[in-house]
């Protein structure tokens, strides 16, 4: 069966390597891992202790990030290798201070695994969320390296919980340790005898609380939202602004949005502008007097959104009529109630916010329109809701010192 998996690597691999010839996302992911042992072995260091992170991309970073802070501020002498997966995480990612290094990991056969084992010999590795590389598991558990998963969520539909999937279930019995976000994945992993599980809950509870205590001001948009009751939409994708292009279609007293798009690359921001003729302005041309003209500005940067979310009133979050929705507890965390696409099943935050009554998943623009005019009409209603939205997060915070308390023990 290993040689199986390992042939379709490689398969997979030829694949991405044909997409690379058109594709950018794809050349980055190729290029990236070229000569990935030359470049890896002259980033660690012989005589300090090193952690080995894992993450997908961009959401599992910073999903890692209060474990990664913690550990550094127990003992800034460790070392903090941080591995992606994704262009998208890597790209945006690779700077960060928090990592002593970082890299793409690489593709997932037997020989890599061990080479990359033998070059960075970590004391032990953290897998954030998901990502099951088997030949890294496996050598890692050959090797005797403690192997930690965070804030995992299990869902039925994977093929562990299956009859076919026994090849893949016996690779997680030798996972030292799961921290997983729910009662649902608990179950879910000791239906297949696999007992060393804790419930941690999420660490993005802890990080995104963290930011809403940071003072941050941004001057441009407090003098765009000045009186208004402010819209915003982050991570949004062309399901969304439509929606949004109509709903700016009607006149509304004191409503001013804010699009901060997924894809921030020239085209889409042209793609934008034509939906709101006249309306908009762009974030890096804008200032604290002339963004006051405009009802809708639209951010063509990266790295403020969950800055920005400090001034929403309402949010309406992207990914949500896709495969991934994006992160509601962004918003959340400042008290703002959320909207967002219907297919999260993946995605047991957003059925905790729902549960809570300030999170509002949505399959149309009709549906969008009467929970926003809801919210927009009734002040006391969208009080109470903001309310929720704070206690929600403060509730569920605590998933990084359980975490730190298991990884003292490595």
């Amino acid at each position: 069966m290993r040689a199986f998996y390992t042939i379709f690597i490689h398969i997979y691999y030829w694949g991405v390597s044909l997409v690379s010839l058109w594709n950018d996302k794809a050349k980055l992911w190729k290029i990236g891992r070229q000569n990935w042992s030359q470049q890896l072995v002259k980033k660690i260091p012989k005589d300090r202790k090193i952690i080995w992170f894992h993450c997908a991309s961009l959401g599992e970073f910073d999903q890692g990030l209060p474990v990664m802070e913690e550990l550094k501020k127990e003992d800034p002498q460790i070392f903090l290798l941080v591995s992606f997966f994704s262009p998208s995480g890597y790209e945006y990612r690779k700077n960060h201070l928090i990592a002593d290094a970082t890299c793409y990991i690489p593709i997932d056969t037997p020989h890599n695994a061990q080479l990359f084992l033998q070059i960075v010999h970590p004391s032990f590795a953290i897998f954030v969320k998901y990502e099951f590389w088997y030949n890294f598991l496996q050598k890692l558990y050959t090797n005797t390296i403690p192997t930690v998963f965070i804030s995992s969520n299990f869902r039925a539909t994977q093929p562990f919980f299956h009859w076919y999937g026994w090849w893949f279930r016996k690779h997680l019995q030798h996972i030292t340790a799961f921290f997983v976000q729910n009662e649902v994945s608990k179950s879910l992993l000791e239906s297949i005898q696999i007992q060393q599980v804790g419930i941690s809950g999420d660490t993005r509870f802890d990080r995104v609380a963290a930011l809403s205590e940071k003072n941050i001001n941004l001057p441009i948009i407090q003098s765009f939202k000045s009186n208004h009751l402010l819209l915003v939409a982050g991570s949004s994708w062309s399901p969304e602004e439509e929606i949004l292009e109509t709903l700016m279609q009607q006149p509304w007293d004191h409503l001013r949005l804010i699009v901060a798009p997924h894809d921030i690359s020239e085209t889409h921001i042209q793609q934008i502008e034509k939906r709101f003729p006249n309306q908009c302005l762009r974030f890096t041309q804008s200032n604290e007097q002339n963004v006051k003209e405009f009802n809708i500005l639209i951010i063509n940067t990266i790295g403020i959104l969950n800055q920005i979310y400090k001034y929403a009133d309402i949010a309406f979050i992207g990914g949500g009529f896709g495969s991934g929705l994006h992160n509601i507890l962004e918003a959340a965390c400042y008290g703002v109630p959320v909207l967002f696409g219907h297919k999260t099943d993946k995605f047991p935050e957003a059925r905790l916010l729902q549960e809570f009554g300030s999170g509002f998943p949505v399959h149309s623009y009709q549906e969008f329109l009467e929970k926003f005019q809801e919210l927009y009409q009734n002040k006391d209603l969208l009080l109470q809701t903001k309310q929720l939205s704070y206690k929600f997060v403060q509730q569920y915070k605590g998933a990084t010192q359980t975490i730190m308390q298991f990884l003292h023990q490595l």
